[in-house]
Formats: structure tokens, C-alpha cells, sequence
């Protein structure tokens, strides 16, 4: 094995841009994004909202990262982290080269969290061009407040949105329950992510105690 960087706080996904740049993106918990560009760790972060982020719990903070597909032509891109106080927040930010803009901040949605785990994190866009955005169940054991299975609540789902209609998105007219939701009955969707080569669509939805679980929806197949 090979070392290619060290010196991360909390490292918690990598992503790269898709715009020929070969730079890969570390989001770090507690609120920074860092560059790795030819292997080298570069000191400036692209992105700094620490102030932002409540990474207190081991279940929040910057938590997901998704690059929009016309990224080198917009420099738009999406983050998924907890506030100061608990809550989720998808929001878009503006960069240019290097760098972010943290005062470019678009708040796409903010969701209420009652407890401080299970917060999901993952964020991706898939083959049709749609943000899709996971969220667990609002915490503690068990799903208490029966969110995993209630369609009038965000809460353990995965969401798909169109960021290109609408202010600030649009909710594409083919989401089966007439609201954001496309995927339900979820725990912790903390990682998911579509194979480049098919389309499909798998979910690593974290488990209590003994068990995990991993969901595979073949592309093509409806919310």
C-alpha cells in the first residue's frame, strides 16, 4: 500500500469535481473541505464553514459532498452538514479554482433533527441529473417517532430534487408521493451511491447493534 496524504481532521468522503482537474475533495467533519491535487495536500482549504457546522456528536457535522454535473462551467456544489443546534442543511455553494466562496451559501432545505444521531449524510447525483440527498430517521433507537415509515416527514428517506427548476429546486413531476421523497423506510442512509457503468443505485443503510443493511434498486427503478 502507498501513503498518499496524512494531516486530515476527521475525514469522512472524497469525491472528485468531474471536470478534469484530477483534484480529489476530502470533507473533514468538523466543517473543511481539503484539496488533494497531484498527491500533494494542499494547505488552503476549498472550503471552511467550521463556524457553521455543529460537529459535536459523533453522527454530525459535515457529513456528504456532491459536485453539480456542469460543475466547470457553474462551480456549483452541494453539502450536506448539521447546524448549530442539531439540524440538517443541504445547501449549494459557489467556487472558482481553489476556492469556495463560504459567503455563497444557497439554503436548499433545512430539516429538524430531533436527536443529534442518525442524521444520514450521503449526497449524489444521479444518471438523470437529480440531486438525490439521504436523511436517517431523526435519531436514538428503534425509530421512536416512526419516521422511517411515515411519508409526511423527510425524515429516513432518501429525497431527489431538481436544483436546475425552481427557487431554490424543484420537485421533479415522476417522485411517486408528490413531495421530495423517492425512497422510504430507511434508518441511517449514511453512504449510497450509482454504479458509473449501470445506473444502479446501492444503499449502505447503517444498522442497530448485530446487523447492517444494503439496499439495491436496479437503474430505472421508480421511488
Amino acid at each position: 500500500w502507498k501513503l498518499v496524504a496524512s494531516g486530515f481532521d476527521r475525514p469522512l468522503d472524497i469525491q472528485n469535481a468531474g471536470d478534469g482537474s484530477g483534484r480529489l475533495f476530502v470533507v473533514e467533519q468538523a466543517g473543511r473541505i481539503r484539496i488533494l491535487q497531484n498527491d500533494a495536500l494542499l494547505e488552503a482549504p476549498f472550503l471552511d464553514i467550521s463556524g457553521r457546522v455543529d460537529s459535536g456528536g459523533n453522527e454530525q457535522g459535515l457529513l456528504g459532498l456532491a459536485f453539480h454535473p456542469d460543475f466547470e462551467s457553474n462551480g456549483f456544489f452541494y453539502v450536506n452538514y448539521t447546524e448549530a443546534g442539531g439540524n440538517t442543511v443541504i445547501a449549494r455553494f459557489t467556487a472558482s479554482g481553489n476556492n469556495a466562496d463560504p459567503t455563497s451559501e444557497l439554503r436548499l432545505l433545512e430539516v429538524n433533527q430531533p436527536f443529534p444521531n442518525h442524521n444520514g449524510g450521503g449526497l449524489a447525483f444521479g444518471p438523470d441529473g437529480y440531486l438525490y440527498i439521504a436523511l436517517g430517521d431523526g435519531g436514538s433507537g428503534g425509530d421512536p417517532q416512526g419516521n422511517g415509515q411515515n411519508l409526511n416527514t423527510l425524515l429516513g428517506k432518501i429525497l431527489r430534487i431538481n436544483v436546475n427548476g425552481g427557487d431554490p429546486y424543484a420537485v421533479p413531476s415522476d417522485n411517486p408521493f408528490g413531495s421530495e421523497v423517492f425512497h422510504y423506510g430507511l434508518r441511517n442512509p449514511w453512504r449510497f451511491s450509482f454504479d458509473s457503468l449501470t445506473g444502479d443505485l446501492w444503499i449502505g443503510d447503517v444498522g442497530q447493534e448485530q446487523w447492517e443493511e444494503i439496499d439495491f434498486l436496479p437503474a430505472g427503478t421508480s421511488g
